[in-house]
């Protein structure tokens, strides 16, 4: 650990190295079962950041169990449960409470990140300006930044190991997944986005947009990843949302918009994040949690 309050790397003894994502140490246990470790490590245009995030890691690991664990599931997930005591004694420490989840191990990843948007805003506003459309979607003209789309769309994107994720049509995606496989994520990303906005909206938040990954287990497609969480999603006071506006977001927006203003060119090595911005951060991870789940952190 950096600190007392910031988890930034795991070191657990296992039966193999652990896979470092962005903010995810994934643990394969050998026996069907992974154990995936939310760090409280920041990215930001794919660079990790110098400083963590206090707290971030088990709110996204958290607020992904609330989405998961949520009744009339609209698709299958990999969670198996939050309990250390279902692994093995290395990793039972208390630095990995509240930020651990034993999952079902996927027999396939779908290359492809399931974007839905409600809202237009970020690259599929960029795109929209350009052409009209997002994804080869084509929208109505006289659109507003940050205006409510009739229906929510599907953009999906490639899943690039380095580097931006590329968007792509649905044709594309049916390319790379089939079109059985395309069809069944396009329908649940829509359904899941639909709801969770529903739900939200009754508790002040927007949920402008998100994204969802899927698996492949005894050819069941299941929900993976994280769910719905700062890291995945837009999401904004509705109290302050007018379309034609940026409205602030309670997520890691902030962080980005404060790297642009420095001039940074979005390589590594990052600029270090200045104590009032982490603070600030820390906050607004805390405070989407309590608005979504109704509960504080430490419940």
């Amino acid at each position: 650990m950096e600190s007392s309050d910031v988890l930034m790397e795991t070191d657990i003894p296992s039966l193999s190295e652990p896979h470092r994502g962005k903010a995810r140490d994934n643990y394969d246990l050998g026996d069907g079962r992974m154990a995936i470790v939310t760090t409280d490590r920041l990215s930001a245009f794919d660079v990790i950041m110098n400083q963590g995030i206090p707290d971030k890691g088990k709110v996204l690991n958290q607020l992904t169990k609330f989405w998961l664990t949520r009744p009339n599931q609209v698709v299958p997930n990999h969670l198996l449960g939050t309990d250390l005591a279902l692994l093995p004694p290395a990793f039972q420490r208390p630095e990995l409470e509240g930020r651990t989840m034993i999952v079902r191990k996927v027999k396939k990843v779908f290359p492809v990140e399931c974007v839905v948007r409600g809202y237009i805003m970020g690259s599929g506003w960029e795109s929209y300006q350009a052409d009209g459309t997002v994804c080869g979607i084509k929208l109505p003209p006289g659109l507003k930044l940050c205006d409510k789309l009739e229906k929510a769309i599907f953009t999906p994107t490639t899943k690039e190991e380095k580097g931006h994720d590329k968007p792509i049509t649905f044709e594309q995606m049916v390319g790379i997944v089939g079109k059985d496989a395309a069809e069944a994520m396009r329908y649940a990303s829509i359904r899941l986005y639909e709801e969770t906005h529903d739900f939200a909206l009754e508790r002040g938040i927007i949920i402008a947009d998100t994204k969802f990954e899927f698996g492949l287990l005894f050819d069941v497609i299941m929900l993976i990843d994280e769910v719905l969480t700062p890291d995945s999603s837009r999401f904004w006071p509705k109290e302050s949302w007018v379309p034609g506006k940026n409205p602030p977001s309670l997520d890691k927006q902030p962080v980005r918009d404060w790297l642009k203003a420095t001039g940074w060119n979005k390589q590594p090595p990052p600029p270090d994040l200045p104590p009032e911005l982490v603070a600030s951060t820390q906050k607004k991870y805390l405070r989407i949690y309590e608005l979504l789940t109704g509960q504080s952190l430490a419940e």
